[in-house]
């Protein structure tokens, strides 16, 4: 056997060995990419190509194609620009809210005190339950004959009579963002004490003996030490929220009238109430650019002041 034939023998398993180190990493994430394909991109494709013909379930012959036409008439729906007024004002506020008061959650949870754990444990309960039981509780708190929240404002003197808080179109809006503000604090407030957590403490004993104050350390190493969770919180939320519509439609369908409709609920409501899946489409595909277009600027803006 020559020399030439013995390296050969010697680097085949080496090189076999080489090779399926290269492949091992693209083989384990076969599964899941065929599984995102086919419950993720695959109804993506769907839903835009539905969006392209008209299609009515009570008439499943049916399936003309219109082009853009779904689209146009969206652009020309005055309930389109109702339900998108109100996405933004559900956007705008909710997050903010959740952040805040998530802040102000894990800063308390961060500081000693007895029975600690136990209520790291209980704030996560709002996030934890099923958004059909935060609904349906929610309902009973703002009911206007036998709900606690009007019974605690009139016993306090803050109101003269009972509020039908989902029945009226001035504060059927602001009563579900208090509802999902509620609902999903939890979140943030689990990631920032996370965020927390990771803060050397020797950092705030460094500040105390340089004397400063407690505004002055949350300000310059608190809020930089977490400053990477929030961001990444923020733009979870964003896209959790925006096409969350499981709360108002348990609570009040999307009324009183189109007091309470988004853009997603609309599009579920064109889809599957009236069954105009072609129109249906049309909404959920321009509701999917706009979130698009929200969530680039959004990861531009936070990369620029990262860097």
């Amino acid at each position: 056997m020559t020399d030439a034939t013995m390296t050969h023998v010697s680097e085949t398993p080496k090189h076999r060995a080489s090779l399926g180190r290269q492949v091992l990493p693209y083989a384990m994430l076969t599964p899941a990419v065929l599984v995102t394909l086919a419950i993720v991109f695959f109804p993506m494709l769907q839903t835009a190509w539905m969006s392209l013909h008209e299609y009515v379930l009570f008439r499943p012959n049916d399936f003309t194609w219109v082009g853009l036409d779904n689209f146009k008439a969206a652009l020309n729906d005055e309930v389109f620009w109702i339900s998108l007024k109100h996405t933004i004002i559900w956007m705008c506020t909710t997050i903010p809210a959740q952040l805040l008061l998530g802040l102000v959650t894990a800063l308390l949870l961060n500081q000693e005190f007895p029975w600690r754990p136990v209520a790291r444990a209980l704030i996560i309960i709002p996030w934890a339950l099923p958004s059909v039981v935060i609904a349906l509780m929610w309902v009973w708190i703002y009911d206007s004959n036998y709900g606690i929240a009007n019974e605690f404002l009139l016993r306090m003197g803050l109101i003269q009579q009972a509020i039908p808080w989902l029945a009226d179109p001035d504060t059927a809006l602001a009563s579900i963002i208090l509802t999902l503000t509620w609902q999903g604090f939890p979140f943030f407030a689990v990631m920032i004490l996370a965020g927390l957590q990771s803060i050397p403490q020797s950092y705030y004993e460094a500040a105390s003996i340089d004397g400063a104050s407690a505004w002055r350390q949350f300000w310059h190493i608190t809020l930089p030490g977490i400053s990477g969770v929030m961001m990444t919180a923020v733009l979870l939320r964003m896209i959790w929220v925006a096409n969350s519509f499981d709360v108002i439609f348990v609570m009040t369908g999307g009324g009183p009238g189109y007091a309470t409709h988004t853009l997603p609920l609309y599009a579920f409501i064109k889809a599957r109430t009236n069954l105009d899946f072609g129109y249906g489409s049309a909404i959920a595909v321009l509701f999917t650019l706009l979130l698009m277009v929200v969530v680039v600027f959004y990861l531009k803006r936070t990369g620029k002041a990262a860097s």
